[in-house]
């Protein structure tokens, strides 16, 4: 009987973190939704603020153009709707952190909920790199190279899934503070054994950046070296982290030697 009783009690606690995920996904969708019914009246403004960095490039008389009947409004459409998905990401995360937060320990709770902050920051820093700094070099190089007999005339579409690819690639790359403080925390590397395998890491980087941005070096050398800037970053603050953690176990096991040098008889 108490076995049949604990099971039906497992099975409403499920149903009821079930329940709570499914209205905090709810609840997701539902501000993103509010923010891109908020911002689709300015559509094209907002593509043409995106566009912006290749347009002040273009040779004298040359505009960009759409080669498929409904991209006009499909491209800004699509953009809308990831501008909002990307606006809505401190409220998405503060979802996250609420529904994992009763499981974690006080002490879990100082590191995760920082990380949590710093992630968000870190993600919209990469975007904002991309847009102010990489774009202008790179549309610049590619505008500037190209025969004078070559009329530079970029289809919206092909344009919006270019510039997407890197905003993902640099706000994922300037992730990796937070996924090495991670990985450092949960003990699966150490400082030590990242610094040692820092030839390794760079060369990586560079691998990386290769596979996420366009053939040309210019894009892969400005990803490749801020994610190793970002990489010495991320060690820096492992090592905080990894002596504060050493620092707690030592006090945990003085504890117990402690507990274990009193005299049972006593008391």
């Amino acid at each position: 009987m108490s076995e049949t009783s604990a099971n039906t009690s497992d099975n409403m606690a499920l149903a009821d973190h079930l329940i709570e995920l499914r209205d905090r996904l709810l609840r997701m969708v539902m501000v993103i939704a509010l923010l891109f019914l908020c911002m689709f009246p300015f559509a094209n403004e907002l593509y043409t603020f995106v566009s912006e960095p290749l347009r002040v490039y273009l040779p004298e008389g040359s505009t960009m153009i759409a080669t498929q009947v409904a991209s006009p409004f499909l491209t800004p459409f699509k953009l809308t709707l990831i501008l909002a998905l990307f606006a809505a990401m401190p409220f998405i995360l503060y979802q996250v952190w609420a529904f994992v937060a009763p499981g974690l320990y006080q002490k879990e709770r100082h590191i995760v909920l920082p990380l949590f902050i710093s992630s968000v920051a870190l993600f919209y820093s990469g975007m904002a790199f991309a847009y102010y700094v990489v774009f202008p070099a790179v549309f610049g190089f590619f505008t500037q190279v190209g025969p004078e007999s070559v009329a530079v005339m970029t289809d919206i579409s092909y344009y919006l899934d270019f510039v997407l690819k890197l905003f993902f690639a640099f706000g994922i790359a300037f992730e990796i503070p937070i996924a090495t403080v991670i990985l450092i925390w949960a003990g699966v590397l150490t400082p030590r054994g990242l610094t040692d395998k820092r030839p390794y890491i760079v060369v990586g980087c560079f691998v990386l950046a290769m596979l996420l941005t366009p053939p040309d070096v210019i894009s892969q050398a400005m990803l490749a070296i801020p994610m190793w800037l970002l990489f010495e970053v991320g060690v820096f603050f492992g090592r905080w982290v990894y002596r504060a953690k050493q620092k707690s176990s030592e006090d945990n096991q003085d504890d117990v030697d402690e507990g274990s040098d009193v005299d049972p008889d006593q008391g």
